[in-house]
């Protein structure tokens, strides 16, 4: 019997794992991908807990707060895609979609909804490992006291804040660690693939998905009071903040 969990096992559950052991729900319904996804994790040293369908997943990350969701985008009932749109209202787990198409639309739609990597069908366990390993990697030990300013924006590396005048400003992981990144050398211009290994800890993925969260990150801050848009596209290389007031 595998070290995973049933989603009913895990739902009643009422410990979490131990702090030091990091936790994962693998969103799918077909058993061989269920077993391949549960014992990387497992390998990967997580806790691992199973959901077949979107509605008793996103009944169960309510209650345990995940570290990881593997989510496919093929779901009875509910889709992977709104899985990720109800997900990103109370939680901010990573989440690597599974799609079984290679297509930049389900990729894109992914990516806006606060996707934060992808993996397409049929997977091997290598690089699936892998790209479990570069989400585990992303997260950079930030300087106690450091606090980073640019044009009304300020980015609180250690509390991993982000405000604008005065009033705070969510942002997923992706986007506050592309915003970290830019912030930390302004007027600096940073090449999409150098974004791409800082941000997401590999530098061979797809291009477009920083492409994606950047976007998504100018949409949040074109809407803060203020409306600053202090980042700017230079065509052909990447993006830099500007770094006045």
């Amino acid at each position: 019997m595998t070290a995973a969990h049933s989603l009913e096992h895990a739902a009643d559950r009422s410990r979490r794992a131990p702090a030091n052991r990091p936790t994962a729900l693998v969103v799918e319904d077909a058993e061989e991908f269920v077993r391949i996804s549960a014992r990387i994790l497992e390998r990967e040293g997580f806790e691992v807990h199973i959901a077949k369908s979107g509605e008793r997943a996103i009944d169960i990350a309510r209650v345990h707060d995940y570290d990881l969701l593997l989510l496919d985008v093929a779901l009875p009932g509910m889709d992977g895609f709104e899985v990720v749109r109800q997900l990103r209202t109370f939680s901010d787990a990573y989440v690597l979609i599974v799609t079984a198409h290679d297509t930049e639309v389900e990729k894109v739609i992914g990516f806006r909804l606060g996707a934060d990597d992808y993996v397409t069908k049929p997977y091997s366990p290598a690089e699936l490992a892998a790209r479990i390993g570069a989400v585990r990697r992303r997260p950079r030990a930030p300087r106690a006291s450091e606090v980073r300013t640019a044009c009304g924006i300020v980015l609180d590396v250690a509390a991993r804040e982000v405000s604008i005048g005065g009033h705070p400003l969510p942002l997923t992981r992706i986007e506050f660690d592309l915003l970290r990144a830019l912030a930390g050398a302004p007027r600096r211009v940073f090449a999409r693939r150098e974004l791409l290994e800082d941000v997401w800890g590999h530098a061979h993925g797809d291009l477009r998905v920083v492409d994606v969260h950047i976007g998504n990150l100018r949409r949040k801050l074109r809407k803060a009071p203020g409306a600053p848009d202090p980042i700017v596209t230079v065509r052909g290389i990447g993006y830099r903040l500007e770094s006045g007031d």
